[in-house]
């Protein structure tokens, strides 16, 4: 009991003389102590946000009905293999970047979060940007679509639950899009493909058919442009060649609304290090094209609580 006693003594004692140090440190000592539990505060959120988890916010309906503009959604970024900064924060500053090992692999049919890669033709896109689809094509599958019906390998694409088309009626085989990817297939995102999503390791056959299919992935597996056509004859970094070796792997991905989604059908594959992570949860949900001010009350009347803390 006296040894209880006595720790009891000096911690009190240990605790008093804190509080007196504490409230006879000067503005200045304080003012820095402040500032030191800010940076510390800062630096936790930072190694939060890049290697843990992300805040994001679902911009288009590209998604709907499985997520909604105004949705607010916990990305989970170190599962799919989170990277160092991939930019200078507030900026289209692109920095070099390490991606570490993934903890999970992607499944057919994920909901994925990705740095988009850039339209169809240009080598990198000028603004950096964020996308969320699904995951519909792995490395090594085939992609079809027939009359609106997803096929992959040859066998049918299970449809999202939310999944919905605004026109009903495809688009005929033969009416081509000229925005498709790839450029000049004569496809539309109606009746596309089939459609082959390389992986890393293959060696693709080039041709004058199907070298627009490549071209720009090549391009960007060089970070410059490197593929050049003469005549009937193809050059990669200056030399003729028939093959290329892929390097990385790739996904295809489609919005569930897919009669409004700017999707891999436009715009190409997503490679493997453009990978973000994927949504974790709903944590915030209210109308998006609602200002908030000068009408505050009808932006909070907007909230969707029926999708807060919904599980992705």
């Amino acid at each position: 009991m006296n040894f209880l006693k006595e720790y009891w003594k000096k911690r009190q004692e240990r605790k008093r003389k804190r509080e007196e140090e504490k409230a006879n440190r000067t503005l200045k000592e304080k003012f820095y102590d402040n500032v030191k539990n800010l940076l510390w505060a800062a630096v936790a959120a930072l190694i939060l946000k890049t290697f843990v988890i992300e805040a994001y916010t679902i911009p288009t309906g590209s998604m709907e009905d499985t997520l909604l503009p105004g949705d607010f959604l916990l990305v989970t970024k170190f599962t799919h293999g989170a990277t160092t900064p991939r930019n200078i924060p507030f900026t289209n500053i692109a920095l070099p970047y390490y991606q570490f090992p993934r903890l999970k692999e992607i499944k057919r049919g994920d909901i994925i979060v990705f740095e988009y890669p850039g339209d169809r033709d240009e080598l990198r896109h000028e603004e950096i940007m964020n996308y969320v689809k699904r995951c519909v094509g792995l490395p090594g599958d085939t992609i079809q679509i027939v009359d609106k019906i997803l096929y992959v390998n040859g066998e049918l694409f299970p449809p999202p639950p939310k999944m919905k088309f605004l026109n009903p009626v495809p688009t005929p085989r033969g009416i081509a899009n000229p925005f498709i990817f790839p450029k000049y297939s004569n496809w539309n995102e109606d009746n596309y493909g089939p459609l082959y999503v390389p992986k890393k390791g293959d060696t693709i056959q080039l041709s004058l058919s199907n070298i627009e299919q490549f071209r720009t992935l090549i391009n960007r597996e060089h970070n410059r442009e490197v593929v050049r056509v003469v005549g009937d004859e193809i050059y990669i970094d200056g030399i003729k060649t028939s093959t290329y070796v892929i390097k990385k792997n790739y996904y295809f991905m489609m919005g569930d609304n897919r009669d409004d989604s700017a999707d891999s059908r436009f715009w190409g594959y997503v490679p493997e290090d453009l990978i973000i992570g994927e949504p974790l949860i709903i944590y915030w949900s209210w109308d998006r094209e609602l200002p908030m001010f000068p009408d505050l009350i009808r932006k909070l009347s907007s909230i969707r609580l029926s999708r807060i803390a919904k599980l992705i």
